[in-house]
């Protein structure tokens, strides 16, 4: 059964779909070690699964790559994410990769979760430094959080850590958004029966 709850948005209704959630994990540019004078961390993939909540199937899973606008990805950036320069060379700058999302995935009229505050934090801040409005609604669960506080954890802990407490292969490539997203969507699968 398709739940629905509205909200006000800029004095219009909206109602807010919770019969999917919407997986995202980022990757950003990163460095080794000092970040250099004058860049910001960059998103450079959006990686996107979409839960049913019902069944637990993943309807979509993908990566949408962005090419960085204040940095360059680093060799250690790739050495961690396994995305290279040349891979974002043609994608999509921020703001056409946010819109993407929107249209492709309705990303407005469901929830979302992410695992940690990070990606939250990110985007924010990079939507805010660029000026485009957030690309997902105001309904989101920290999945880190949510497993913690489920088995009385002192502190969280990652995403790899997770899977293995509760049996599951991680699957893919770790620190990359569209496996890790996946992943993620597995866990809050587990988590909600």
């Amino acid at each position: 059964m398709q739940q629905l709850r509205s909200f006000e948005t800029n004095n219009n209704t909206m109602a807010l779909d919770f019969s999917k959630i919407i997986i995202i994990d980022l990757e950003a540019t990163c460095w080794e070690k000092k970040k250099p004078k004058g860049a910001h961390h960059d998103i450079i993939e959006f990686g996107v699964a979409v839960l049913e909540i019902a069944t637990g199937d993943i309807l979509a899973n993908e990566g949408l790559l962005v090419r960085p606008t204040s940095s360059e990805i680093s060799p250690f950036c790739t050495e961690l994410t396994t995305i290279t320069p040349e891979m974002v060379a043609d994608a999509p700058d921020f703001k056409t990769a946010c819109t993407q999302l929107v249209e492709q995935f309705a990303t407005k009229r469901h929830p979302w979760a992410s695992f940690g505050a990070y990606d939250y934090n990110q985007l924010q801040r990079q939507c805010n430094r660029e000026q485009v409005n957030f690309p997902l609604s105001m309904q989101h669960l920290n999945v880190k959080a949510l497993f913690a506080l489920q088995h009385q954890l002192k502190h969280p802990i990652g995403m790899a850590g997770v899977l293995k407490s509760l049996n599951l292969p991680l699957e893919g490539t770790h620190h990359r958004g569209i496996d890790d997203a996946r992943n993620i969507a597995r866990i809050l699968h587990r988590l909600l029966n």
